[in-house]
């Protein structure tokens, strides 16, 4: 069996990918990378693992997302996000490496991005993302998916959009939604089910993967507080003029026909997909 590397699991997509394998590539034999079990920017050591497991394909997802720990901490941001994942497509670059970006690439002034479209990011994580997605598409060989917020169960019961809103409604407190940003929301498995399908063709270069619908923050937490009225959730609509800590891209939401043009089953909006699998842990 062809041997794939999968880093950053202990998050929500790569765990989910992870997790999923033996379903969706059951002619692979995934090795999981855990932050603990190899740090991704000491290169001698990733180099040593991968002369070891000789991998044919990684499933880049490690990374520092949190947006507020990028700006606190640029130099190690630029680190994990931009040289670790230099190196990983420097290695595979006679194999195969899929990068994960974000819809935060764009500045959110235009919203339904295609592929063609410009990115303009707004802050470190962002800038982070759009210098690594030069880093690996300097091999044509490689694929870069870029996604919007995931949703479902992680190892640490926080990684999720969903598990963000549920902690806060079972610790009693009301949460603030802004009613003008707008994202494309998934459900984690979905995601994990077309980035199997497009690391296994012949994708190459930018593709999106995102949800269906386009939402608004205060919209999705609507339709959770739905899924959930044994927390009593409460939210309150706010407003991104009345943010003043960072800016904030207002519509980031993704065209993803170029995708849906290569995969086996059509991506689904988040309230399509929860409609449709009431008993899924979300």
């Amino acid at each position: 069996m062809k041997t794939a590397w999968i880093t950053g699991t202990q998050g929500l997509i790569g765990g989910c990918l992870a997790k999923l394998a033996g379903e969706l590539a059951p002619e692979w034999s995934v090795a999981p990378l855990p932050h603990p079990s190899l740090d991704l920017t000491d290169f001698r050591a990733v180099r040593a693992r991968f002369e070891r497991d000789s991998p044919e394909l990684v499933i880049h997802c490690a990374a520092i997302s949190n947006t507020d720990q990028c700006e606190r901490q640029p130099a190690r941001a630029r680190q994990v996000n931009v040289e670790a994942t230099a190196f990983l497509a420097d290695l595979f670059a006679e194999r195969r490496l899929v990068f994960f970006s974000t819809d935060l690439v764009f500045d959110g002034q235009k919203g339904h991005y295609t592929e063609a479209d410009l990115p303009a990011p707004l802050g470190v994580y962002a800038r982070t993302k759009v210098e690594a997605e030069a880093k690996v598409l300097a091999h044509p060989g490689h694929l870069v998916l870029r996604t919007s917020i995931n949703g479902g169960v992680s190892t640490s019961g926080n990684r999720g959009f969903n598990e963000v809103l549920e902690l806060a409604w079972k610790a009693g407190r009301t949460t603030p939604l802004f009613v003008d940003e707008f994202r494309c929301p998934i459900a984690a498995s979905v995601t994990a089910r077309a980035t199997w399908e497009l690391a296994l063709s012949e994708a190459r270069g930018v593709y999106h993967l995102a949800g269906a619908q386009r939402l608004s923050r205060y919209q999705i937490g609507e339709i959770l507080a739905r899924r959930h009225p044994e927390l009593n959730p409460k939210i309150q609509a706010v407003s991104l003029e009345n943010f003043t800590r960072q800016r904030r891209a207002p519509d980031c939401s993704l065209d993803c026909g170029k995708a849906q043009q290569r995969l086996s089953f059509r991506l689904p909006g988040l309230a399509e997909w929860l409609d449709a699998n009431p008993n899924e842990p979300f």
